[in-house]
């Protein structure tokens, strides 16, 4: 029974896994070293000539993380992967291995605030061309391409805002116009989104998210075909180093053991939150596709199989209020970050989209009063009961 044909819960655990068989260890062996030896100078020059397989030096490859690697390509329906060390190390070596001098980038207005910073403000000093358009009008997707346009990226659902893209269309247009699509499914993990499926040619991860699960790992995992990985490997990710840690390869390798149990409860906890924020007098919109109202709501089912778990809101009242309500909260962690076993609450605009400017926000409809939460494995309950007793102590405040 091929990997491809497991169910993703199984393969979470078993994709890519080579059992030790010298000690038969059930557990991942975690290759905590930087070099390897080779039996003779020949083996080595053979090695480094790509005549022979086996491993050099960890910033080239490491048998703990070639798992890593294997098991998320195997989850996303890709031929391979390169881990990075963080997702940002993704980001940087899955464009920049494919864009050069005088090249154009279509990108998402709305993205996370390092990408954003990434592609506005660095890769300007490279010569690369960027145009941000609004990706739920594909009219604007059509007319920001140009004769020199080589690669677009964007996330869906978009960080922070939740807003859902059509990947049929991107991937679509993407094809038709022989350009190389980058996606961005942090949000949604492998279990619940698989961008393969209509066509993107890139495929990246914050691993340090959902597919650790446990907030003490940053890193970034790249899924293409073989060819591409190979360039990105043999290129950005060799030269400029961001090759993750095999120890923190490992943590993720345990981590993804339990994501199919994880993203369950976090996506029922994030529907419950979602509609009782919607309820409340206090809240004056919610973000979440896992309800009726919104408009990604359409794609539950079919592009994506739930919603995920995390949610945005605003506040009726200032941003000041909105701030009183988050330092209010006391289960809620105030922090940065997603996917983690606790709910964390933050403000975009002061902290993970500070890169923006004010008109930057506007234009990616990231408000200033705009809060993100990553909603937890906590009891549900209990998240609820934290936000409503803040949400008291902010109107009493207003009064």
């Amino acid at each position: 029974m091929s990997s491809s044909s497991k169910h993703a819960e199984t393969m979470c655990i078993h994709a890519g896994k080579t059992y030790d068989r010298q000690f038969g260890s059930l557990a991942t062996p975690l290759y905590q070293t930087s070099t390897f030896v080779f039996d003779s100078a020949e083996q080595g020059a053979a090695r480094f000539a790509g005549e022979t397989e086996g491993y050099i030096y960890t910033r080239l490859g490491n048998p703990t993380t070639r798992e890593l690697e294997l098991k998320v390509a195997a989850l996303e329906g890709m031929a391979d992967g390169a881990a990075t060390a963080t997702g940002m190390g993704a980001v940087a070596a899955a464009t920049l291995a494919f864009l050069q001098q005088g090249d154009h980038l279509i990108a998402s207005h709305a993205i996370y605030g390092c990408s954003f910073a990434l592609f506005n403000h660095q890769f300007a000093r490279y010569g690369i061309e960027v145009s941000f358009v609004d990706m739920t009008d594909h009219a604007a997707v059509e007319a920001a391409r140009r004769p020199n346009t080589r690669m677009l990226f964007a996330e869906t659902p978009i960080n922070p805002n939740l807003v859902v893209l059509d990947l049929e269309f991107l991937g679509r247009f993407c094809r038709q116009h022989q350009i190389k699509s980058v996606i961005d499914n942090t949000f949604l993990t492998p279990l619940l989104q698989q961008p393969a499926r209509y066509g993107i040619d890139i495929i990246i991860h914050s691993a340090t998210k959902y597919l650790n699960g446990h907030g003490d790992v940053v890193a970034g995992i790249i899924l293409s075909d073989a060819e591409t990985i190979q360039t990105i490997k043999l290129t950005t990710l060799k030269d400029m180093g961001a090759t993750i840690s095999p120890h923190d390869a490992w943590l993720i390798i345990r981590g993804l053991k339990t994501l199919s149990v994880r993203m369950e409860r976090h996506c029922q906890n994030a529907q419950r939150v979602a509609e009782f924020l919607q309820a409340h007098p206090a809240v004056a919109t919610v973000y979440y596709p896992g309800l009726p109202g919104h408009p990604g709501h359409r794609f539950i089912g079919t592009q994506m199989k739930a919603a995920g778990g995390v949610l945005a809101f605003e506040l009726k009242g200032s941003l000041d209020d909105g701030r009183y309500f988050i330092n209010q909260c006391e289960l809620l962690s105030l922090a940065v970050s997603l996917g983690d076993a606790e709910s964390l609450i933050q403000h975009p605009a002061s902290m993970t989209h500070s890169p923006y400017s004010a008109e930057e926000r506007r234009l990616a409809g990231i408000s200033d009063g705009l809060i993100r939460i990553s909603v937890g494995l906590e009891h549900v309950d209990d998240i609820i009961a934290d936000l409503q007793q803040a949400l008291v102590k902010m109107q009493l405040q207003q009064k």
